[in-house]
């Protein structure tokens, strides 16, 4: 019997589509190993929320690998020790992984590689990040002509198909229990909320492709209202490898209306990967150097009242209550509640890309930290430091009234007119916070801190 071959599992979490399995039972029994190493990436360990996603997945692919008769082995510890350890319990030479870009996994993968033989694959993106760049050979820093290059050597190849039998080790090495590992939040349970929402998985990532398939052609109608709730709801099955982003196009390829600009928001995970492969310290240093001299406001309270949902500004709430309540939060929401921390409260962006990193089911580094600096406007492709986001007229435009309603039930009985600016309307009720600060002043001092680097 050929030598175990071990496959190292880290965000591509899917039997379906996975090149590094594929090889892997091409070569001979199969080990496949996830490892729980939160000293490699230091400070930028996985999340909380991320946890509990982690633990379900980790659960489901399990499951999946017994029907094919294998099975999951869990490790704690820094990457390589504990590949090396399997590999010797087992007389295993070879490693099998998907290739990652975070800077902590791209140094684990050269610690690996100086102690067993690491044969990466690409499979986490429509391209292989760097691959796609100018006619210079220069990568791209800006999104629009990385797309229209990305869309040159598009569609991606098609996917694997999962395996029906993986071929066993006449021996197992020792694995870890899952419980042992301690995900899950228990005191208090406040991912209580969390299995409503999402079926973490394999086959809970195709049934919301499935469902968002039927809805795609009509992505730009309904993906800015999040009354309607038009979002695609992948980020987090992308996020944790349980469906490729190949499969993802291939299924919506094609739909016709505007299935194009969800393609252009697949492709800007891509974009996003390529900014960090250029400048792995993204999410904490500023794009743009300037802008390290901007007079950010040191102020817990005001933070507090963001990451609580209590500024007065409805949307504002609404959506950072829903993020606490269910691990995500709605897109348009997203860019008017960040832009709200950095250009009302004069607070860095940092603090909301740490917040946002701890509590997002989707929390990705790449894009996490471009989506914060465009916003913020301290990016290499950015929006302008100038452009500040009025919340309660995006409120009203995007008809937010019963998304509000559904997160912010102080203000449930509000009229659709008055809901958006409960002050303004002089109704808002003595259990809802007045304004941390008035739009006019806050967009004031905003533009006046922007004066001062340029």
């Amino acid at each position: 019997m050929p030598a175990p071959v071990i496959v190292w599992l880290r965000r591509d979490l899917r039997l379906a589509d996975q090149p590094a399995l594929a090889a892997a039972i091409g070569q001979g029994p199969v080990v496949p190993v996830y490892i729980l190493d939160d000293e490699t990436p230091k400070h930028r360990k996985m999340g909380a929320a991320s946890r509990w996603w982690l633990h379900h997945s980790l659960e489901s692919l399990d499951r999946d690998l017994r029907v094919c008769g294998s099975r999951l082995i869990l490790r704690r510890g820094p990457c390589d020790e504990e590949l090396a350890k399997v590999a010797t319990e087992i007389g295993a030479h070879t490693v099998h992984a998907i290739r990652h870009y975070e800077p902590w996994w791209r140094n684990a993968e050269r610690a690996v590689a100086k102690r067993l033989d690491l044969v990466c694959h690409d499979g986490n993106y429509l391209a292989p990040p760097g691959s796609v760049t100018s006619g210079s050979g220069a990568p791209y820093k800006i999104f629009t002509p990385f797309w229209r290059a990305l869309r040159d050597v598009m569609p991606p190849q098609h996917s694997l198909e999962a395996p029906v039998q993986i071929g066993a080790p006449s021996k197992w090495p020792a694995s870890d229990k899952l419980e042992q590992w301690d995900l899950l939040p228990s005191k208090p349970n406040w991912a209580a909320a969390f299995a409503k929402e999402w079926t973490p998985g394999e086959m809970g990532a195709h049934e919301r492709l499935d469902d968002f398939v039927a809805e795609a052609s009509r992505y730009d109608e309904t993906r800015n209202l999040p009354s309607l709730g038009g979002s695609a709801r992948l980020s987090p099955h992308l996020h944790f490898g349980e469906v490729s982003p190949a499969q993802v196009w291939h299924r919506l390829a094609g739909k016709g209306g505007s299935v194009d600009t969800f393609l252009g928001e697949l492709a800007w995970r891509d974009f996003a990967q390529n900014v960090i492969l250029q400048l792995p310290d993204y999410a904490s240093k500023n794009g743009r150097e300037r802008f390290d001299a901007l007079p950010w406001r040191s102020s817990k309270t005001d933070l507090r009242a963001w990451q609580q949902g209590r500024t007065g500004y409805p949307i504002v709430d609404a959506g950072m209550r829903q993020l606490w309540a269910t691990g995500w939060m709605h897109n348009r929401v997203r860019m008017i509640a960040a832009s709200f921390l950095i250009k009302h409260l004069l607070i860095d962006w940092r603090e909301g890309e740490a917040w946002f990193w701890d509590t997002l089911v989707d929390a990705d580094y790449g894009n996490n930290a471009v989506n914060w600096q465009w916003v913020a406007g301290t990016g290499i492709d950015a929006n302008m430091w100038g452009r500040v986001m009025a919340p309660l007229v995006q409120s009203e435009k995007f008809d937010a009234a019963d998304y509000i309603r559904e997160w912010v039930p102080e203000l449930r009985d509000l009229t659709d007119d008055a809901i958006h600016d409960p002050d303004d309307a002089g109704c808002r009720p003595d259990t809802y916070p007045a304004k941390i600060i008035g739009h006019r002043e806050a967009r004031e001092r905003a533009i006046a801190a922007g004066r001062k680097i340029r």
